[in-house]
């Protein structure tokens, strides 16, 4: 490949360079991806189709697991005056 001095190119002749590499690119790239597909056409025969791997259920509640009602919390104050009334009628 011949060297080239962008150094002493005009802004132009480098637009035109750049145009003309990336024109260069990507029929270089289409031409690979299209021989890569043509290769994986080919493999596609020997191999099985891949099962996509499934994610775990999530199990379902069964109705004994259903949601309780919370156990009511006593109130210390009422529990205390609660015995105290109890003591005094004993």
């Amino acid at each position: 490949m011949a060297k080239i001095d962008l150094d002493n190119l005009s802004i132009e002749e480098l637009a035109t360079l750049r145009d003309n590499a990336t024109e260069k690119l990507a029929e270089k790239v289409a031409a690979r991806q299209a021989e890569l597909e043509a290769e994986l056409e080919k493999l596609s025969q020997y191999g099985k189709p891949a099962k996509k791997s499934q994610a775990t259920p999530i199990a379902k509640p069964k109705k004994d697991d259903a949601v309780k009602e919370p156990i009511a919390k006593v109130d210390s104050n009422k529990a205390d005056s609660n015995k105290a009334a109890l003591n005094q009628a004993a």
